[in-house]
Formats: structure tokens, sequence, C-alpha cells
């Protein structure tokens, strides 16, 4: 797991993040007071708060669906509409970005280690992100997909990732998409590695795929109940 960063600013501020849109961060648009307080600050205040500003931070309750939307609104229509593109179950994609990342946009591999100071330790993966994707398979969705715009730390440009993923899980491992746990499986060892059994030997990895399998069911569950609500709300947003 990746260890968890505390932002630079408390939930409190009254420049959170969280009054940003989940769909990445622009400077253009920005709360004009936020802007107003921040230059006329020292130049290392503001830097530290656009780098605050920059980062989303995951949602309060990242075992909860339902609560997961209720807070940030226009993740639900971006999960939904990757769910409906891919066909892919809606609870099966938050499951897996939930093990890969607990819903945090700048997660990263842990850094290298040095052993005795001058013993170079395995070199860190280049996964990023919210969906964990690596530079190498970022860039095979972006050619498969021509999403030439997609960024990693976006919510809807992840989850889109993601069920991309169980797509080509499904063409070419033949793995369902709504099996969870085998998806999640694919997911972190590769199609190759999945199709070799690599995960056989990671008793870790197993546990991992099986607590995927139930967070989807449990997601599902959820979803079930908060969902119709969801989905009115979004249509009250958008007439037309």
């Amino acid at each position: 797991m990746i260890e968890r960063y505390p932002p630079f600013l408390s939930r409190s501020s009254f420049c959170s993040p969280r009054l940003l849109t989940s769909r990445g961060v622009s400077f253009v648009g920005w709360q004009s007071w936020c802007w107003i307080w921040s230059s006329s600050s020292s130049l290392l205040t503001i830097l530290l708060l656009l780098g605050a500003c920059a980062t989303i931070p995951p949602p309060r309750n990242v075992s909860n669906a339902c609560a997961i939307f209720a807070e940030y609104g226009d993740w639900y229509p971006d999960a939904k509409a990757a769910s409906r593109r891919w066909g892919a179950p809606l609870p099966v994609l938050l499951a897996i970005i939930h093990q890969e990342s607990t819903f945090r946009s700048d997660a990263r591999p842990p850094p290298r280690t040095w052993y005795f100071g001058f013993i170079p330790g395995p070199r860190p993966t280049t996964a990023y992100g919210y969906s964990q994707a690596l530079d190498g398979t970022w860039g095979d969705y972006i050619a498969a997909t021509g999403n030439h715009n997609a960024d990693r730390d976006k919510f809807d440009d992840a989850v889109d990732f993601v069920g991309w993923y169980v797509h080509q899980t499904f063409k070419r491992n033949r793995v369902a998409k709504h099996d969870a746990y085998r998806q999640y499986l694919a997911y972190h060892e590769g199609h190759g590695g999945f199709a070799r059994g690599s995960y056989r030997k990671k008793p870790w990895l197993i546990k991992r795929a099986r607590e995927a399998s139930q967070l989807a069911d449990r997601y599902r569950a959820q979803l079930a109940r908060c969902e119709p609500q969801l989905a009115g709300q979004q249509s009250s947003r958008w007439p037309f």
C-alpha cells in the first residue's frame, strides 16, 4: 500500500481543494477571493497554496459508493459513462480504483530504497494517479481511444482507463467483466502475467483481489439504494 500523505491545507481552509472541480484544477475561473488573498502573501505561501489547491483530496468515506458520489457530484456521471462505454460494472471500476490508490489523485509508489546508503533497492514503477496506470499502459490507452488530453490525476480519465482495461481483459483473457476477483488480478499483473498465472506465487496479491471482490459486492449493494437518486440528480442538471 502507498502511504497516505497529508494535504498542505486542512479541510477547514477556506481555500480547500474541495472547492475545485473533480475534473482538475484550472487557474482560469478560480475563486477570485482565493487569488486575491494569495497574491497579498509571500511567494512561499502562494506556492504552497497552489500546490494544495492542485491536489484533490480523496473522499472521506472511500468504502461507501453513495458517500463518494455525494461528496464529489461530478464523479458519478463520469464513472457511469465509463461503465456504459466499456460494459464494465460500476462497482468493479470503483473496487479497482480503491485497491490501487484509495481514490488519491496523486498516488505514487514509494521511492527507491537505498541500503547502507549506497546499495540501490528495486526501482519504483511509473504507476501514478487514481488508476496507478503505468506510463506504457497509459500510452496504449491513449493510442487506442484517441483521448490525447487524458491525465492520470483526473478522475474522469482514470475511471475510463480502468473501464478500458477491464474490457481488454475480457477480450484477451476471457475474464467476465463482473468478476472483480480475476479482473483485479489481471489488472495488477498485466494480461500476459495473468495468463501465465504469476499471481499464484503472490499470496498478498490474492488477498487483495479477494478484498476487491468484497468491495465490489459492497459497492453494488450500496448503489442499489442510492443510484436512482444519483441518476435523478444528474437528469435534473442536464434536462436535454
